[in-house]
């Protein structure tokens, strides 16, 4: 497993990368509040549940679950489930990952079309979750899907372009990023095979894999003129 830590690809089009930024500050506040403010319950509350997204209820057993404590409609969990995490370490990587890849996806569709572009591959990560759990009770929080949109859009883009990494969050390499995502990609669909280990939080795999398929579609049409594939 690689953990980006910088790549050497300076932005083209833009002069900063407003919306990342702002992406990045919204979920490390939200994270924040949920640690000193919100209570546990938020998840649920705020979280794709897909039972409640594609039924409306829930049960557990005979009892059934005390959803829309402040009337959250389902199809806003789509949106919202984004801004949660689970700890420290949710956040942070999800953080490092699109700081790292995000800029540069910014610089190839500009601002306003990044910004559609992250949160269609947030909702449909969150859909395609739903759609291969509708049962599960178990909420999906966590901006991972919406990130795995960016990387996916990222290596069609700059595949030769190099990366600075930590291999198993230790070593530091300099390789390429089509290297670093291939193998990264390679891992959720092989993940989504093996058995879960009963975790309590278990990662939602084909969430990811749903943000991939969503980046990788998304960049074909958002990227502005000019701005090649592959470059």
């Amino acid at each position: 497993m690689f953990v980006p830590v910088h790549d050497d690809n300076p932005l083209r089009g833009i002069t900063f990368q407003y919306v990342t930024l702002t992406l990045v500050a919204m979920n490390l506040a939200m994270f924040a509040w949920q640690m000193f403010g919100l209570p546990p319950e938020a998840a649920v509350e705020f979280g794709v549940v897909p039972a409640r997204l594609l039924a409306g209820t829930l049960t557990a057993g005979t009892v059934t679950l005390p959803f829309d404590q402040v009337g959250t409609p389902p199809w806003i969990t789509l949106l919202s489930y984004m801004f949660l995490h689970g700890d420290i370490w949710h956040v942070g990587t999800n953080m490092l990952f699109l700081w790292v890849f995000g800029d540069n996806v910014e610089d190839a569709m500009g601002h306003t079309r990044y910004l559609v572009f992250y949160l269609a591959c947030g909702i449909f990560a969150g859909l395609a979750h739903a759609a291969l759990q509708p049962a599960s009770p178990v909420p999906l929080i966590g901006a991972s899907g919406a990130v795995a949109g960016v990387i996916a859009a990222y290596v069609l883009l700059y595949p030769r372009v190099m990366l600075w990494v930590l291999a198993f969050r230790i070593i530091p390499l300099r390789i390429s990023a089509g290297f670093a995502i291939g193998i990264w990609i390679l891992t959720q669909f092989a993940m989504v095979i093996l058995p879960q280990s009963g975790s309590p939080a278990p990662v939602a795999w084909w969430a990811h894999i749903g943000g991939l398929v969503a980046g990788a579609a998304l960049v074909l049409v958002l990227r502005r003129p000019g701005v090649r594939l592959f470059a």
